[in-house]
């Protein structure tokens, strides 16, 4: 028997076709309030989208531990057989929620993973580092990457004066522009937790660690012609491959690795190893295969399951801790926050992002308060002490102290700094043509803009190496039809970064 239509509040629906009017030909009453709550809700089926990720894809999975890293971390997650049920949601960083899936862009890969003991956020992206390292610049960085207020169209100008500007941006913008620019489907890109996290055990011994996820697919990448022919066809290539694939049974699935650095090796790294701008090498610190993580369920309904997702590095579990790295302190604080703007005060009661374990606390009232109340379990117990047997804490999930401490201040995060050895590392592992793909990618994203802006950040690719700033030199010269610039001398990072 079919269901029958009812208002919001229960009421059933006499007519879903007609408006109520004075007469055949006469104005609509406004006691028709089934028209009026039509009307109102599709006015609000709109949320704020994400400021920055808002361009989104997603699916349900599993992650099961098959490697043995007990004496690294008592989190339950982590164990040996441990299979959890998780969310995965990729996204572009900085396209709107129009925006084409298959732009040069770095990709978000942000994971949910429901746990015994809450949940636990991993809220990375397809490359081991990003842009800046002190979140101080953030919100600089992303306006760049935004409309400009007054012609309201996308800035190369702003981009390329921002990067120039930022030496230590270079790393980031070696891989965007690389021939991993651009994934042709989600399925085809590694993921990474990107900032440096810790793991600790019921010894209360403290490790920091990476979280690597790599494609059991096979990378797979499209140059910017390509892109621009999918583009042509579809705006929503990733949605598309996303979930068809889940949809026909070809579950895509990643290999989960760590790297593991002993707490005071941090003290002794010729790098700062929570530095987001820079990767910890295999050589030192090899990756350890400890599973794998395979999607296999799309969603029944995209905005209750993807966009009202909220992924955030503050939720963690016993067993997984924060680091010294400035741009994940700061989001801890950050990504929150974006949810209780963009969703609401309780947005974890919305079913995507409940945990799965039993939950206690003391939060009231406010919007989204829709649990009927304290989740306490006594109506006494709205306040923390208390005689009525409200929750207490657990001291059995407080961490180590970190070992790691100074001054207060504001440091000088150039200071010091090598923000060319790695990516000339980087730039060295390329073969010729992955090379001039890297230059012409350079060359066409540099299009139109202010010439010393172009050589400011030329100075920065000669001091990777001759080859990097020679090379984009004739490709941007091929592109305008003119001779290339004679070579700079490189500057001192300094100079270059004044």
């Amino acid at each position: 028997m079919t269901d029958r239509l009812t208002t919001s509040a229960g009421a059933p629906v006499p007519d879903n076709q007609n408006t109520q009017t004075a007469g055949s030909r006469g104005p609509v009453l406004l006691q028709d309030y089934q028209l009026i709550e039509k009307l109102a809700h599709q006015n609000r089926e709109r949320i704020p989208e994400r400021v920055v990720h808002a361009k989104g894809w997603g699916a349900h999975g599993v992650l099961k531990i098959t490697g043995d890293i007990s004496k690294y971390t008592k989190a339950k997650v982590l164990q040996p057989g441990a299979e959890t049920p998780m969310l995965a949601r990729f996204s572009t960083v900085a396209g709107e929620m129009g925006a084409a899936d298959a732009e040069r862009d770095v990709r978000g890969f942000a994971l949910k993973f429901y746990t015994p003991d809450g949940n636990w956020d991993l809220v990375g992206n397809n490359t081991p580092v990003f842009f800046v390292r002190d979140p101080y610049k953030f919100p600089d960085f992303i306006h760049t990457q935004k409309r400009h207020p007054k012609t309201n169209m996308r800035s190369p100008t702003a981009m390329w004066d921002f990067w120039s500007l930022s030496p230590e941006s270079l790393h980031q913008v070696t891989i965007l522009m690389s021939d991993r620019g651009i994934p042709v489907d989600p399925t085809r890109m590694n993921g990474y937790g990107s900032h440096t996290f810790s793991l600790w055990n019921d010894a209360g011994e403290r490790y920091w660690v990476k979280f690597h996820f790599k494609t059991e697919q096979g990378h797979k990448h499209y140059t910017n012609e390509e892109a621009d022919q999918v583009i042509g066809k579809t705006r929503e290539s990733y949605q598309e491959a996303l979930f068809g694939k889940i949809d026909r049974g070809e579950f895509p699935r990643w290999k989960v690795q760590i790297q593991i650095m002993p707490e005071l090796d941090a003290e002794k790294t010729s790098y700062n190893p929570f530095d987001l701008t820079k990767v910890w090498p295999h050589g030192e610190y090899p990756p350890i295969d400890i599973g794998v993580m395979e999607l296999n369920r799309n969603p029944e309904n995209y905005f209750a399951e993807i966009e009202n997702a909220a992924f955030s590095p503050s939720n963690i579990v016993p067993g997984i801790g924060y680091s010294p790295d400035k741009m994940l302190q700061a989001r801890v604080f950050s990504y929150a926050d974006a949810h209780r703007h963009r969703l609401g005060t309780h947005y974890e009661t919305i079913p995507v992002n409940q945990p799965k374990c039993p939950v206690a606390h003391y939060h009231r009232d406010g919007q989204m308060n829709v649990y009927g109340g304290i989740k306490t379990g006594h109506p006494d117990a709205y306040y923390e002490p208390n005689s009525f047997n409200g929750p207490v804490e657990d001291k059995s999930a407080e961490e180590p102290p970190l070992k790691i401490s100074g001054d207060a201040a504001r440091y000088n995060h150039r200071d010091g700094n090598d923000d060319y050895g790695q990516v000339t590392a980087l730039f060295n592992l390329f073969d010729d043509g992955q090379k001039n793909r890297l230059f012409a990618n350079i060359a066409a994203a540099m299009s139109g803009i202010p010439e010393e802006i172009a050589e400011r950040q030329l100075v920065h690719f000669e001091r990777v190496h001759p080859a990097y700033a020679a090379g984009v030199r004739t490709a941007r010269a091929t592109l305008t039809g003119r001779e290339p610039a004679i070579s700079v001398t490189p500057a001192t990072p300094q100079q270059a970064a004044e």
